[in-house]
């Protein structure tokens, strides 16, 4: 790890969790669990750092070298510890000069084995809510997970187990982080609550040269990419080495190379017509939320009167999914331009979001929660 993997997603932080596990190094993992008012990253942000090296971020560079400085503390201690900082400007060390405009609450745990299953679970790709005691009755530290699958396992006793089902399973539904209180006869903890979705997949349709930047920011903007190529085409990991998966298909045989829910995302680049025209025939069969489809208006009514002259019907909604041309105007022909603006649709889409310009937007930037008692969180 160096300085230069300070935007890593948080699967390459949870990575290198793991690797420090399996070599025995000693290391430890700084998480943002609470802000108040404007930070450039919000609860859940996590930071591993071993000796002189760390990979990921806690705030936009503001408090990184401090951090270290207290990592270094926390791994001789081997001992947890809850750092809060003052960014509002009210205080003379931490104020000035500073990005972000917040108070912000770190917790720094020495890496060891209770980290496993969350490094286990996302490099499966599968979702888990972690829940870590951070201050009360319980010892600081001490870690349980939820899984939809198989509810609550790990270092957490019934009682509180059974008080934060509901509220983990809500967290992790909208992949929400929070801290909560939690009162009762046997006693009083408060946790940090971290709803770690695993990330979502896309599943580009294409091998040309314009596929390789899409994969690259898609990677970097925290996707699982998949490059599937056709009839013969270059499909290898040396042709798109920041993809996840490279396969060789057919396009009358995708859905049998590639797993399809709505948690995947699809763009297709293929620049050949019955190519495009046989993908999106399988995709809309599909629960894809999203199908982005290279090409201008005129090529994908092509599209649509072939489906009409070969009798292949769709439900009316069917094609709501369909972005083409697909991206934002962001302005730009350059392949990189072009892959900004397609990634740029894909994250307003996964995220539930019009896009817009920021100074338009009313409320903060980052959806938030406030820190609560265990039983103002509920599903919704």
């Amino acid at each position: 790890m160096t300085d230069t993997n300070w935007s890593v997603p948080e699967t390459t932080v949870l990575a290198a969790v793991g690797d420090a596990l399996d070599a025995g190094r000693e290391a430890v993992l700084a998480t943002v669990i609470d802000v108040e008012g404007s930070a450039y990253r919000r609860p859940g942000a996590k930071m591993v750092i071993e000796a002189g090296e760390s990979a990921g971020s806690v705030t936009a560079g503001c408090l990184e070298d401090e951090v270290r400085t207290i990592a270094a503390d926390v791994r001789a201690a081997g001992e947890p510890r809850v750092e809060t900082f003052d960014l509002t400007g009210d205080d003379g060390t931490w104020g000035l000069g500073m990005g972000c405009n917040g108070i912000i609450t770190i917790l720094l745990e020495p890496v060891d084995e209770s980290h496993r299953p969350v490094v286990e679970r996302v490099a499966e790709g599968r979702d888990v809510g972690v829940v870590t005691v951070v201050d009360g009755d319980r010892p600081r530290g001490k870690r349980g997970y939820y899984t939809p699958e198989d509810g609550f396992a790990g270092d957490l006793p019934e009682w509180l187990r059974t008080a934060l089902a509901e509220p983990t399973a809500a967290l992790l539904d909208r992949g929400e982080a929070d801290t909560l209180r939690i009162d009762r006869d046997e006693g009083s903890v408060e946790v940090f609550v971290d709803g770690i979705e695993a990330p979502p997949h896309l599943v580009v349709f294409g091998s040309g040269p314009d596929v390789g930047p899409v994969v690259d920011l898609a990677k970097r903007a925290e996707f699982r990419v998949t490059v599937v190529g056709f009839r013969g085409a270059q499909a290898s990991t040396e042709a798109f080495p920041a993809a996840d998966e490279v396969l060789a298909s057919s396009p009358a045989n995708v859905e049998s190379a590639v797993e399809f829910d709505p948690d995947t995302y699809a763009v297709v680049m293929t620049h050949n017509f019955v190519d495009d025209r046989l993908v999106l025939e399988t995709l809309l069969d599909t629960p894809v939320p999203y199908i982005g489809l290279m090409g201008p208006d005129e090529r994908f009514e092509e599209l649509l009167d072939a489906f009409v002259e070969d009798g292949v019907t769709f439900p009316e909604d069917a094609f709501d999914r369909i972005h083409t041309p697909i991206g934002l105007d962001l302005g730009g022909d350059s392949p990189y331009r072009i892959a900004y603006s397609i990634v740029a649709e894909l994250l307003a889409v996964a995220n539930g979001r019009t896009p817009q310009h920021l100074s338009d937007r009313e409320g903060p930037i980052h959806d938030r929660v406030d820190s609560r008692t265990v039983d103002d969180v509920a599903p919704e």
